[in-house]
């Protein structure tokens, strides 16, 4: 068995959990402890024009993350609703 990943959220992803609904911020926290055993779930799509930059969708949430295989890392840079999720 591999060793699960390490989740890092960064304090802007961090602020936005915070703002959210408690019931969206349990959903957020399930599908972060998923992530740190699968980085690359099924339902995860890389990002077009990014590098190790995936997006996961939990209800009308979206995880934008990058993965580091060689560090083992999962680095969560944006928790966002759909509608605004791919804005920079």
């Amino acid at each position: 068995m591999t060793l699960p990943y390490s989740v890092v959220i960064l304090p802007r992803a961090r602020k936005s959990i915070e703002r959210l609904d408690r019931t969206v911020q349990v959903w957020i926290q399930a599908a972060l402890e998923l992530l740190a055993e699968n980085p690359r779930p099924p339902r995860s799509i890389p990002i077009v024009g990014e590098t190790d930059v995936y997006r996961v969708r939990v209800g009308d949430y979206r995880i934008l993350y990058w993965v580091g295989d060689t560090i083992r890392i999962v680095e969560i840079r944006k928790v966002a609703h759909r509608r605004e999720a791919y804005r920079s």
